[in-house]
């Protein structure tokens, strides 16, 4: 019998590691990422209340696309990054969910960034 590889499982486990040492406060809350075949996800969570603050993913009317593509994340970022500032949330916590830094993950933080989210 072949032993295969679960990504999905060694991912939740990279994810669970480094949940374990990072947190989110109100004051700077934690940019979580989430990412299907068809979707980004991203969320500002305080993880002392338990809330999701602000949410953003390519499900919402205005940064719909057809594709799931770097500008699309792009999008995504940007989004995130001005309801953040709009709501008096200048740093953040990024939490990449156990996924590469690289790709689509990379652009949506990186576009965090330049809407003036300090991450």
């Amino acid at each position: 019998m072949l032993n295969r590889v679960d990504k999905k499982a060694n991912r939740k486990a990279r994810h669970l590691r480094v949940r374990k040492k990072v947190t989110g406060t109100f004051e700077r809350p934690r940019l979580t990422v989430y990412k299907s075949n068809s979707n980004i996800y991203c969320q500002l969570v305080d993880d002392v209340k338990g809330v999701t603050i602000l949410s953003a993913s390519t499900l919402d009317k205005d940064l719909k696309s057809e594709s799931l593509n770097i500008e699309a994340c792009k999008k995504v970022g940007e989004a995130i990054g001005k309801k953040a500032i709009e709501k008096g949330i200048t740093e953040a916590v990024f939490d990449r969910s156990g996924y590469k830094y690289h790709g689509r993950v990379k652009a949506l933080c990186e576009a965090a960034r330049e809407a003036g989210l300090k991450l």
